[in-house]
């Protein structure tokens, strides 16, 4: 795979590269459970924003409900810590049969690609417990970072903006997390590198589905808002963090 070719669009996205200092934090050997628990929670997150997202805007209410089940196993395990659940089998059930209970012309759409992105964030979930498991790495709950809260923020309260604003804010999420594997793989054992390299293929899709995903919800050019919320996500990178995570920003040692 040509990774300069791939990530030279992340970059363009982007409006800061990852700091060297949390490069150097999260390279050493004492911090990979912790980032590999952060990254086990993230996945979940993404999956829950994305079923979030369908149950809001465009599915009827017994496929809302349908599709919450679809999180039980991997919430019980990450919040309820209870044992660990049969990944493989919860993800066989998922389906595709959501209903759209409204006519709006992107909402077909937006199933097809949410849908997709919960099956695919579920599956890398259940890859990094895998590697937890081969490492004997126990999970144990840890705090979330404030980057993601600091997203929200920027959110507008009115729709259709708001709607826009969180595929904007997922675009984000998703050009971070693969600029941040690129980041961090050279400096990880060879299982794990190829592991991180992996991922950046689809995290690099998601990125771009968010954004034509937004642009065709929104009525207006998305660039001025896709810009703002660009400019908050390189502050909230840039800025000190007390607790390293995988979107936290600089270090303080």
């Amino acid at each position: 795979m040509n990774y300069a070719a791939l990530l030279e669009p992340i970059h363009h996205f982007l409006h800061c590269r990852t700091p060297q200092a949390w490069i150097d934090e999260a390279r050493k050997p004492e911090n990979l459970t912790l980032l590999l628990t952060d990254h086990l929670v993230c996945e979940l997150k993404a999956a829950q924003t994305a079923v979030l997202i369908i149950r809001k805007y465009v599915a009827d209410k017994p496929s809302g409900e349908a599709i919450l089940t679809w999180l039980k196993p991997y919430e019980d395990f990450i919040y309820r810590e209870q044992p660990d659940s049969n990944f493989i089998s919860a993800h066989k059930h998922l389906s595709k049969s959501i209903i759209v209970r409204n006519a709006l012309p992107w909402a077909d759409d937006l199933v097809e690609m949410m849908v997709l992105l919960i099956k695919e964030e579920l599956h890398h979930f259940y890859q990094v417990w895998e590697i937890m498991q081969a490492r004997g790495l126990p999970y144990r709950k840890i705090t979330a970072s404030r980057y993601a809260k600091g997203l929200i923020r920027e959110i507008s309260t009115f729709e259709p903006d708001a709607l826009v604003d969180k595929l904007i804010c997922g675009a984000y999420i998703e050009a971070r997390s693969c600029e941040r594997f690129a980041s961090l793989a050279p400096f990880l054992d060879e299982p794990l590198q190829k592991f991180y390299l992996s991922l950046l293929r689809s995290e690099a899709r998601h990125y771009q589905d968010y954004l034509t995903l937004a642009q065709q919800i929104s009525a207006k050019d998305i660039t001025p808002r896709v810009q703002a919320i660009g400019a908050a996500e390189a502050r909230l990178i840039r800025e000190p963090d007390t607790a390293l995570r995988f979107h936290s920003g600089v270090p303080v040692v």
